[in-house]
């Protein structure tokens, strides 16, 4: 069945398990189970988009900086008016 399903579903359904399991994942977690070439660049931002959204921390394990991703960052400021 995997390979009807395909081999980047099953990666994704496991790592969704581990990530509501544990709560959280690691940056390394996802690349090594969807290395580069494996999603489109579309894909992998909504993989990652699905992940927060589920409340599963993603931490980079080499800095351990969780990723909250783009929509996290502090807005620009606005331009004042003097």
């Amino acid at each position: 069945m995997e390979n009807r399903i395909g081999k980047s579903y099953v990666a994704r359904k496991s790592l969704f398990a581990k990530g509501l399991k544990d709560g959280r994942l690691t940056v390394q977690e996802i690349e090594e189970a969807l290395p580069p070439g494996t999603l489109t660049a579309a894909e992998r931002w909504l993989l990652y988009y699905s992940l927060r959204a589920a409340q599963v921390e993603i931490i980079d394990e080499v800095t351990g900086q969780v990723d909250h991703g783009f929509m996290a960052e502090a807005p620009p400021s606005a331009p004042s008016n003097h």
